[in-house]
C-alpha cells in the first residue's frame, strides 16, 4: 500500500488539500454564526448580519465546490489503486509462467481481481476526507481552547479516547476479516473448479456430490460473514454512541456557562455547532480505520501472490545467442536426446512427462543443452522463439478466435486453415457462426475438451517453432481423429524437431523413435513395434495406459506402403480401443 501511495502521491496530495477545504470550511461555520449572533443579531446591526451571512454563503460555496472535486478525485484514486494492484498481480502472474497454476489457486487470483482490488481502492478513496478530518478537528480544538479552556481541554482529552476506543473495536474485525477472506478465496476456487469441470461431473454423475460440498463450504463462508457483520455492528454502534455522548457533554457544559454569564449566546450556539460538527470527523476516523483494516487484509493476500518467486523471469537469463540452424536438444536429468529434425514420442508418467516438457522449454530448472550449450546460458527471448511447449494447461483467450490462434496477427487465412487442418480442427471453425472472427469466452469454454485441445495444437503448428514439445495432444479426442492428427502432424513437421509426450498407440506408431522414461531416466528407445516385441516394461506401460486391451499392435498398411504413409482417411492401425472421446 505504501508502494501504491508513492505512485499516486500527486492525486493523493490534491485530494488531501480538497478534503481540508471541504471540512475546514464546515469547521469555520460555527465561528461565523457566533459572530453573526453576537455582533449582528443581539446589537440589532443588520449590516453585520448581512456581512456574516455573505461570509457564510462563501464558505458554503467553497464547501460545495471542493467537496464535488474531492469526490471525483477520490474515486479516481480508488480506481487507480485497484487497477494498479491488478496490473501488478497480472504482471507477476505472467512472470510465473508455467508454474502459476501449480502454485496459486484460480479462485485466489479471481478474488484479487474482484474483491481485493475494490477493498484496497476504498482505502485510498477515504484519504482526502481523513486528512481534512484531522486538520479540521485540530482547528476546532484550538478555537475552543481560545474561547473556553475547559471545553478545549475536554475535546483534546475526549477525542483521542474515543478514537482509541473505536480502534479497540476494530481488533476483532481484523481477525474475522482475515478468516472470512481466506474462506472466500477457497470457495471461489471451488466454484471455478466446478464450473470448468461441469462437463466431466455430469459425465460421471458427480454434480450432486460437488453441489453438496459447495453448499457446505458456502455455509461456512456465510457464518464467517455473519461474524464480520457482528463486529461491524459493534463499530457502527460505537460511532453513534461515543460522538453523541461528546455532543451532549459539550452542550451541557456550554449551557451552564451561558447561565452563569461566562459565555455569550453566540458562543453557546457555536459550542453546540462545534460538538455537532465533530460527529462528522469522528465518523470519518472510524470509517478510515475500518477501510484500512480491510485493505490490510486484502493487501496481505496480494503480497502473498507477489512474494512467489518467479523461476523463469521474463528477462534475459543468459547472454549467449542461440546458434543459427537446427540442433539437438538434450535433457541431462533423464538422458533423453532429441535429435534435430526427428519426430519423437516420449512415454512417461503424467507428472514426470510435464516436468520433462517444462525443462525442455526452459520453464523449469534442470540441466538441458541445446546446440551443445546450457539452456540457461542462452537468451530467454531467443529460446522462446526456437522452442515452444504446449501442455494441457494451455488456454484460449477471450476475443476473436483468430487472435487466439495467431496472437501476432502475421498469418494469412490460408496459413491459419492449413494449421487447423493439421490439428484436424477445421470442422470446429466451420461450425462457428462467424468462423475465425467468432468471439469466444476466456478459456474457450464454448468448446468441448477435444475441440480446445485441437485448437491449441493448431496454434502451436501455426507458430512453426524449430522445436515443438506437446504434452498429451490427443488425450480428449476419439481414435479416428487422433489418427488423423498423428499423420498430419508428422507430415507438417517434416524436417523440424517434434516431441510428443503420450502413450497413445496411434501416435506411438507414427513416431520415428519412441523413448520410455522409467524411474526418472530413459530405459528404452526404438520404434514402437520393436519395443513391443523386445521390452516387457514397455508392453506393461502401454497395456496399463490402454486398460489392458493391448496385446500386440496390428498395423493395417495400405497396399504398396507402410502405416507411416497411409492414405488420408485410412486408419493406420486396427486398434481403436481407446476410451477417451470428445
Amino acid at each position: 500500500m505504501l508502494w501504491l501511495a508513492g505512485r499516486m502521491a500527486g492525486p493523493l496530495g490534491v485530494a488531501a488539500f480538497l478534503g481540508l477545504l471541504w471540512l475546514g470550511s464546515q469547521a469555520l461555520v460555527p465561528v461565523v454564526v457566533r459572530e453573526a449572533v453576537d455582533e449582528g443579531l443581539i446589537p440589532g446591526d443588520m449590516n453585520a448580519v448581512l456581512l456574516w451571512s455573505a461570509v457564510l454563503l462563501g464558505l458554503g460555496v467553497v464547501q460545495a465546490v471542493s467537496g464535488m472535486i474531492r469526490r471525483r478525485l477520490s474515486m479516481h484514486n480508488a480506481l487507480s489503486a485497484g487497477f494498479r494492484t491488478v496490473q501488478l498481480v497480472v504482471g507477476h502472474a505472467d512472470r510465473l509462467g508455467a508454474g502459476l497454476e501449480r502454485r496459486v489457486d484460480d479462485g485466489e487470483l479471481v478474488s484479487v481481481g474482484t474483491s481485493d482490488m475494490t477493498t484496497i481502492g476504498s482505502a485510498f478513496d477515504v484519504v482526502g476526507r481523513a486528512f481534512g478530518a484531522v486538520v479540521s478537528t485540530l482547528l476546532v480544538a484550538f478555537i475552543l481552547l481560545d474561547q473556553s479552556p475547559s471545553l478545549g481541554l475536554l475535546l483534546i482529552v475526549a477525542l483521542p479516547a474515543i478514537i482509541l476506543t473505536l480502534g479497540y473495536t476494530l481488533r476483532p474485525l481484523h481477525h474475522r476479516q482475515s478468516a472470512y477472506r481466506e474462506l472466500q478465496g477457497e470457495l471461489t476456487s471451488r466454484l471455478t473448479d466446478v464450473v470448468s469441470g461441469l462437463r466431466v461431473l455430469r459425465g460421471v454423475g458427480g454434480e450432486s456430490s460437488f453441489a453438496r460440498s459447495y453448499r457446505e463450504r458456502s455455509q461456512r463462508v456465510r457464518d464467517a460473514g455473519s461474524g464480520v457483520a457482528g463486529a461491524e455492528a459493534l463499530i457502527r454502534a460505537a460511532q453513534v454512541l461515543l460522538p453523541g455522548l461528546l455532543v451532549g457533554t459539550v452542550t451541557w457544559i456550554g449551557a451552564r456557562a451561558a447561565l452563569t454569564g461566562s459565555v455569550t449566546p453566540g458562543e453557546l450556539v457555536a459550542f453546540y455547532a462545534y460538538a455537532a460538527f465533530l460527529v462528522e470527523p469522528l465518523a470519518i476516523f472510524t470509517d478510515t480505520a475500518d477501510r484500512f483494516t480491510r485493505a490490510h487484509v486484502a493487501a496481505r493476500r496480494v503480497v502473498a501472490v507477489l512474494a512467489l518467486p518467479a523461476p523463469c523471469p521474463d528477462v534475459e537469463r543468459g547472454r549467449a545467442p542461440v546458434p543459427a540452424g537446427r540442433h539437438d536438444l538434450v535433457d541431462e536429468v533423464t538422458g533423453l536426446v532429441v535429435t534435430s529434425g526427428s519426430f519423437l514420442v516420449v512415454v512417461a508418467p503424467p507428472t514426470e512427462g510435464v516436468r520433462l516438457a517444462d525443462r525442455l522449454g526452459g520453464y523449469a530448472e534442470g540441466p538441458v543443452r541445446y546446440a551443445g550449450l546450457p539452456l540457461g546460458d542462452l537468451r530467454t527471448t531467443e529460446v522462446r522463439r526456437h522452442i515452444l511447449v504446449v501442455d494441457n494447461r494451455s488456454r484460449l483467450l477471450r476475443g476473436p478466435l483468430r487472435d487466439s490462434l495467431d496472437p501476432h496477427g502475421t498469418a494469412t487465412d490460408d496459413e491459419v486453415f492449413a494449421a487447423l487442418r493439421v490439428a484436424a480442427a477445421e470442422d470446429v471453425v466451420e461450425a462457428l457462426p462467424e468462423g475465425l472472427d467468432t468471439v469466444i469466452t476466456a478459456g474457450g469454454n464454448r468448446f468441448s475438451g477435444g475441440q480446445r485441445q485441437r485448437l491449441v495444437l493448431a496454434r502451436a503448428v501455426l507458430a512453426d517453432p524449430d522445436v515443438l514439445v506437446v504434452v498429451d495432444p490427443t488425450s480428449a479426442v476419439d481414435a479416428h481423429t487422433e489418427d488423423r492428427v498423428g499423420r498430419r502432424l508428422r507430415a507438417a513437421r517434416e524436417g523440424r524437431t517434434t516431441v510428443l509426450v503420450s502413450s497413445s498407440p496411434l501416435l506411438l506408431d507414427r513416431a520415428e523413435r519412441v523413448a520410455l522414461l522409467h524411474g526418472g531416466s530413459v530405459s528404452a528407445t526404438g520404434r514402437h513395434r520393436d519395443l513391443l516385441a523386445t521390452s516387457a516394461e514397455y508392453r506393461r506401460v502401454i497395456q496399463r495406459e490402454t486398460g489392458g486391451a493391448l496385446t500386440e499392435l496390428h498395423a493395417v498398411d495400405p497396399p504398396g506402403g507402410t502405416a507411416g504413409d497411409a492414405a488420408e482417411g485410412a486408419p493406420a492401425t486396427g486398434l481403436v480401443t481407446r476410451g477417451n472421446t470428445e
